[in-house]
């Protein structure tokens, strides 16, 4: 399913052409239900707990001499093993608890990269395209920013944006986030890229769900 209505579309690419009217920028935004499945992260985390309960059995069995064959310990490493992996394949949501928050950054941002080359932000005349990005899942947003606007624009200052965008993610309102990051981030490429009469528009004007 979608997760913005067609109406929310429309609007977001109504704004996305009002702000570029008044700059030589382009803006292209991107939202992801997640950037990643996580399933071998979370996979290897479960493998280390199984390892380290299954010592902590075999230490309980010895010091209260309790007798475990060791055919009958390792089908039964092997079987919780097997348990956590159909946990995971079954509720792959799970995962998430599982990974650490650096991880789940670091698979978001590459996910923005990816998204910034594979839409050819990077492709404007002027290198002065910007991404807008944001990873629902991972609870991630990001403004990525061409050299022609990295060498002017710190990335601070795309910082209240992010804000934007993750706040208003978190109170389920994301299409009025997207509207207000579209707004404030016009805003700045006016100031230091102001519209030109030569100025053309190089990038689809649309929000892209993945």
């Amino acid at each position: 399913m979608k997760l913005m209505t067609d109406d929310d579309h429309q609007r977001i690419a109504e704004a996305i052409r009002a702000a570029e009217i008044r700059t030589s920028g382009e803006i292209y935004a991107v939202v992801a239900r997640r950037s990643d499945s996580y399933f071998y992260v979370a996979g290897f985390t479960l493998a280390i707990c199984v390892l380290l309960a299954s010592a902590i059995v075999a230490i309980a069995a010895h010091w209260y001499w309790i007798h475990i064959t060791l055919p009958t310990f390792g089908l039964a490493i092997l079987a919780a093993f097997v348990s956590c992996m159909l946990v995971l394949w079954l509720l792959p949501g799970v995962s998430l608890w599982l990974v650490p928050r650096r991880i789940r950054y670091k698979r978001a941002h590459l996910n923005a990269v990816q998204q910034f080359l594979a839409r050819n932000v990077h492709l404007t005349s002027e290198r002065t395209g910007i991404l807008l990005f944001v990873s629902l899942a991972e609870r991630y947003a990001e403004v990525i920013a061409d050299a022609g606007i990295h060498a002017k624009v710190e990335q601070d200052e795309w910082n209240s944006i992010v804000s934007v965008l993750v706040g208003h993610a978190r109170r389920d309102s994301l299409a009025e986030g997207f509207l207000i990051a579209i707004e404030k981030a016009g805003i700045l490429l006016e100031k230091h890229f102001p519209a030109g009469p030569d100025t053309a528009n190089e990038l689809d004007d649309h929000l892209v769900e993945l």
